[in-house]
C-alpha cells in the first residue's frame, strides 16, 4: 500500500502553515493576511494563493474636510485614527496618528503622534519654562540623538504601560542624518539636521509575548541670535515620523516585507498638506498662542485658499522623500517591494516584492500571486485587471 503524501499549504506572505479546507477565503493566523485560494489541493498538491490588500483613504473630518492621506493595508485588517487638530502649537496645529491592525491576531502597524520640543540657553526662559513644561505648545527639553529620544521619551510615553517592557535591540540609521529643512516653520532659518533610529521592544500582552519595532526621526532647527553678552540659542526640534510594527515574539522579521509595503504606500495628499501649511503660517503670522475651541478651525481655514505655493510644495516633497528614505533603511532583512502601474488609478503603486503577478480593481484593492493561471475575476462580481510591473 502506497501512502499518500500530504502537502501543507503555506501563507505566501509569511510562510506559515495554513489550515486545511476548500474555502476560497482564508485569514492567515500568523500574519493576518487576507488570502484567496483558487487551485484545488485535493490531489495532494498545495493550493495556489493570492494576497489581498486594500486602500484606506483618510478624510480630515475634524478640520479641512478633504482627503489627508491614503495607505495600503491587508484587506481584512481594521483601521482607526486619522488627523487630530490640537491648535496649541502654531508650527504644528494638527497631528496624524492611526493604527492598522489584525483584529484576529497581534499584528499591527501604528503611526504615533509626533512630539515637538523647544530648548534655549537663555536662563530667564528656562527659569520660567522648566524641562517638561510647554512653550507655545512645544515640550521644553534639550535635544538628543534619535536612539536616546526613542528609548527615553517615545517608548516610555507610548508603551510605558506595557508589563515586562524591555528594549532588546537598537539600530542607528545613519543615512537619515542629512541636512534638510525643518518641518516647523517656527524656525525657518538656522542649522538643520536629521537623525534616525530603530528600537525593538518586548513586552507581555495578556498571556503572549509581543515584539515591536519603533522607528523615528529627530529633526533639529537651531536659531542663533547675537546678544550684547553673547549669543542666544533657540532650538526647535521634533521627534517625527514615529511609527511601529508589532507581532508575536519571533514573527516580526518574517513580516518585514508586509510592513515595508504598508509604510511605503503612505502618501500625504498635496492639497491637504498645502491647506495645513497655510493654517500653520496664518497662526504664526498672527501670533496665536493657543486656541481652545475646535470650532475656530473652520474660521482660520476659511481665510486660506486652495492655491499651494512653491515653498509649501517643496516642503511636501521633502517630507515625502524623508519618509521614503526611512522606509528604505529601516531593516536589512527586508526583501523589498515591486512597483506596478495601476490601470484604475493611472499611477504607480508599490506592493510587496517577490510575486510574479499582481491584479487591481476600482476599489483600490490588490491581489498578489505567483500562479500564472490565477484569475481573481473567477467567481467574483468585481472587475480585476492585471498590472504591469515597472
Amino acid at each position: 500500500m502506497v501512502s499518500r503524501r500530504v502537502v501543507v499549504d503555506r501563507c505566501p506572505q509569511c510562510g506559515a502553515p495554513l489550515p486545511p479546507g476548500d474555502g476560497e477565503r482564508v485569514i492567515c493566523s500568523y500574519c493576518g493576511s487576507s488570502l484567496i485560494r483558487q487551485a484545488d489541493s485535493s490531489a495532494g498538491t498545495a493550493g495556489q494563493w493570492g494576497v489581498r490588500l486594500k486602500t484606506i483613504s483618510c478624510i480630515d473630518q475634524q478640520g479641512i474636510g478633504i482627503e489627508a492621506f491614503r495607505i495600503l493595508i491587508p484587506a481584512d485588517w481594521e483601521f482607526e485614527g486619522g488627523v487630530r487638530w490640537l491648535m496649541n502649537n502654531p508650527g504644528k496645529p494638527a497631528v496624524i496618528a492611526f493604527r492598522a491592525y489584525n483584529s484576529q491576531g497581534e499584528e499591527a502597524f501604528e503611526v504615533l503622534p509626533s512630539i515637538p520640543f523647544y530648548w534655549t540657553n537663555n536662563p530667564m526662559v528656562t527659569a520660567m519654562f522648566p524641562v517638561g513644561s510647554l512653550y507655545y505648545g512645544n515640550e521644553v527639553r534639550p535635544p538628543a540623538p534619535a536612539l536616546q529620544v526613542l528609548q527615553q521619551v517615545v517608548v516610555p510615553r507610548y508603551r510605558g504601560q506595557m508589563p515586562d517592557l524591555q528594549v532588546v535591540q537598537q539600530e542607528h540609521l545613519p543615512d537619515l542624518a542629512q541636512q534638510m529643512q525643518a518641518s516647523s516653520p517656527v524656525a525657518p532659518t538656522g542649522v538643520t539636521s536629521a537623525d534616525g533610529a530603530r528600537v525593538r521592544i518586548r513586552y507581555r500582552h495578556g498571556d503572549r509575548d509581543i515584539e515591536e519595532d519603533v522607528f523615528g526621526v529627530v529633526e533639529v532647527s537651531q536659531v542663533v541670535t547675537p546678544m550684547f553678552m553673547g549669543a542666544m540659542e533657540n532650538v526647535f526640534w521634533i521627534a517625527d515620523y514615529l511609527f511601529s510594527f508589532r507581532a508575536l515574539a519571533g514573527q516580526l522579521d518574517g513580516l518585514s516585507d508586509l510592513f515595508m509595503a504598508v509604510v511605503r504606500s503612505f502618501r500625504l495628499a498635496p492639497q491637504w498638506y498645502g491647506r495645513y501649511m497655510q493654517v500653520s503660517q496664518y497662526m504664526i503670522q498672527n501670533q496665536i498662542r493657543q486656541i481652545n475651541q475646535i470650532g475656530q478651525i473652520s474660521r482660520i481655514i476659511s481665510q486660506t485658499n486652495d492655491q499651494i505655493s512653491d515653498m509649501i510644495m517643496d516642503s511636501y516633497h521633502q517630507r515625502q522623500q524623508t519618509l521614503d528614505q526611512l522606509s528604505n533603511q529601516f531593516s536589512q532583512t527586508i526583501r523589498g517591494v515591486d512597483e506596478y502601474h495601476d490601470p484604475f488609478e493611472e499611477r504607480g503603486v508599490e506592493l510587496p516584492g517577490g510575486y510574479d503577478h499582481a491584479w487591481s480593481n476600482s476599489l483600490g484593492e490588490y491581489v498578489l500571486t505567483d500562479d500564472p493561471n490565477f484569475d481573481p475575476n473567477v467567481d467574483s462580481n468585481l472587475n480585476w485587471e492585471a498590472m504591469e510591473r515597472r
